[in-house]
């Protein structure tokens, strides 16, 4: 079959695809899946680099989101049958092995999944939908509704609001009825998130988001007997030098809701906002299959359509990793390995 094969971590001339790669083999409680779309994730850009501390075995086919039709099924599969429309769920929670990572994922045409990873998909959803899913909008999901619980009316800053989580987190909040401001790098994409729903829109690298947080809406104030100023929730999944200035931003008893550190996982920290402000600093990882069910009802029911940047074949799949890493991407890049299939249609 034809994959997007990593024999040796490094950069991007690291991924290369292969014609022959030997076909998936699947077990009794396996199902083949014919992949039909599979998105991009910065996790890939760690995987393809090398992650200290975690071993994958090479050569390794990477791609976390897949979604496509069963071709073949295992002899203990019961309730899936071959021309079944799946979305699959990446993440084995109880061994926590992950595919795409620890066995080979779904940029190549075939996949072998366990069947306890599916998700079930009617025609209402697409497939370059179901693969925009799992890793962004699944951890956006279970931090914005599960864990951060965000309500209508409340103000919301998302840092990093054009990458994959960034964005939806910025539709979910929107979904809840929050007000959103969003933090992006340039005027393009700011102009992309207002589109998207954002009410307000803070370019970051012509103004500091504290100032202008301050000055749109207040300095937060420490008396219990008002809740003016401020924002109600931060969503920073950067860490770095935004972690205390994000604190400052929030209003008395103001949440912050983060699931990462792309920016540096030490950042330094002001614990008296913290108390003086009554925050609360929650945290959100990875997402349940229950957040994955919910996604996928909320695009059924036409109230979510998930923002992909663009759709392209196999081929160029390690360019378009390189355009994610570059941070050229706007929501979601997915890979097509049936695109002559696609084209022929």
């Amino acid at each position: 079959m034809k994959a997007l094969v990593l024999r040796e971590h490094g950069d991007a001339e690291k991924l290369r695809v292969e014609t022959d790669f030997p076909d998936p083999v699947i077990g009794a409680n396996d199902v083949l899946v014919r992949v039909h779309a599979s998105a991009l994730n910065y996790h890939d850009i760690f995987t393809r680099r090398g992650m200290p501390g975690i071993k994958i075995p090479l050569p390794t086919i990477i791609g976390l989101d897949v979604a496509g039709e069963i071709i073949e099924v295992g002899s203990n599969v019961e309730g899936w049958s071959v021309g079944d429309r799946v979305l699959v769920d990446p993440v084995d929670m109880d061994t926590g092995a992950l595919i795409g990572e620890n066995v080979h994922g779904g940029l190549a045409e075939l996949c072998r999944v366990p069947s306890h990873h599916l998700l079930r998909l009617s025609d209402k959803v697409s497939f370059d939908q179901a693969a925009a899913l799992p890793v962004a909008y699944g951890t956006a999901h279970r931090m914005v509704n599960t864990i951060g619980q965000i309500k209508a009316g409340e103000k919301v800053l998302i840092l990093g609001a054009s990458g994959g989580v960034g964005v939806a987190s910025l539709q979910l909040a929107k979904l809840a009825g929050a007000y959103v401001i969003a933090a992006a790098g340039s005027a393009e994409k700011g102009d992309k998130l207002r589109e998207l729903g954002a009410d307000d829109v803070i370019l970051y690298n012509e103004l500091d988001f504290l100032d202008a947080i301050k000055e749109r809406y207040g300095k937060p104030s420490r008396n219990r007997g008002t809740t003016r100023g401020g924002v109600d929730v931060v969503i920073n999944f950067t860490g770095g030098d935004t972690w205390v200035k994000s604190l400052r931003t929030l209003r008395l008893g103001g949440r912050l809701l983060t699931c990462g550190a792309t920016a540096g996982y030490a950042p330094p920290e002001d614990i008296r906002y913290i108390w003086t402000f009554e925050l609360q600093i929650r945290g959100s990882n990875c997402w349940d299959r229950e957040d994955l069910l919910a996604l996928v009802k909320l695009v059924e029911d036409g109230k979510l359509d998930p923002l992909v940047d663009d759709v392209v074949p196999l081929e160029q799949a390690s360019a378009a990793l390189q355009r994610l890493e570059d941070r050229k991407v706007l929501g979601k890049l997915v890979i097509a390995p049936q695109a002559a299939q696609r084209e022929a249609a």
